[in-house]
């Protein structure tokens, strides 16, 4: 029992040190490297732990080699754009210009839902108000809010403003959301007419549309595909 105290606690101080070695960052925030890196050294380190018949060696050996080899990677990376991108990946703008892109968010399998809860946690629940979102390769999104929006604030003027009010998602990919339709307290008719006035020929059509506080109506159709995937 004593052995395995002290295998343990050896070992727990070089998985330790190893993370710090890595980089003071979040878990949600380790590029793709550093992830893999992290899982195998807390996976190799468990094996010793449990079987005190393998020399400690066993562990110590290739957590210094993970390591090492972390340390490398993220050397080179700062000398190399090319295998920076390689090893950690590119940033992936969600909305350009105001406008959703559609075949980004599915080469990065995230779904409208997904968007919209990530500009909720991050503050902007409205996305008309956003310029751009940007996927970072750490997995967080980063927003520019469309110029208007960084304008002298309602309290740098000593104005008082009505309670924000979230907004109301009427259709998600093509699909209207009845109890969203609801709640705005509106009526099919009046988004029928809506979708009319913008020459919108039905729901399907709809990639996103919102309703904000203000009653201004966000819509945004579903990109047209060429044939071939192209």
């Amino acid at each position: 029992m004593l052995i395995m105290l002290i295998r343990s606690a050896l070992l727990y101080g070089l998985v330790m040190f190893s993370l710090r070695m890595m980089g003071k960052r979040q878990v949600g925030q380790l590029q793709p490297a550093e992830l893999v890196i992290a899982i195998m050294i807390s996976d190799v380190a468990t094996i010793p732990m449990q079987n005190t018949g393998l020399p400690i060696f066993s562990g110590i050996v290739p957590i210094s080699v993970l390591l090492i080899a972390e340390l490398l990677i993220s050397y080179i990376s700062l000398k190399n754009r090319r295998l920076r991108v390689a090893f950690s990946g590119s940033p992936s703008v969600m909305i350009h210009k105001g406008v959703i892109d559609e075949k980004e968010m599915e080469r990065q399998r995230f779904n409208v839902d997904d968007l919209l809860e990530e500009l909720r946690v991050l503050g902007y629940p409205d996305v008309s108000k956003i310029e751009y979102a940007i996927l970072e390769t750490g997995g967080q999104i980063s927003v520019i809010p469309k110029s208007a929006e960084n304008a002298v604030t309602l309290g740098d003027l000593q104005i008082k403003k009505r309670q924000t009010v979230l907004p109301y998602i009427l259709i998600s990919d093509g699909e209207v959301d009845e109890t969203e339709l609801t709640r705005a307290g509106k009526k099919r008719a009046w988004l029928d007419k809506q979708l009319k006035t913008r020459h919108i020929q039905g729901y399907k059509e709809v990639f996103l549309a919102s309703l904000n506080g203000d009653e201004e109506l966000f819509i945004q159709t579903k990109q047209k595909r060429k044939r071939g995937g192209k």
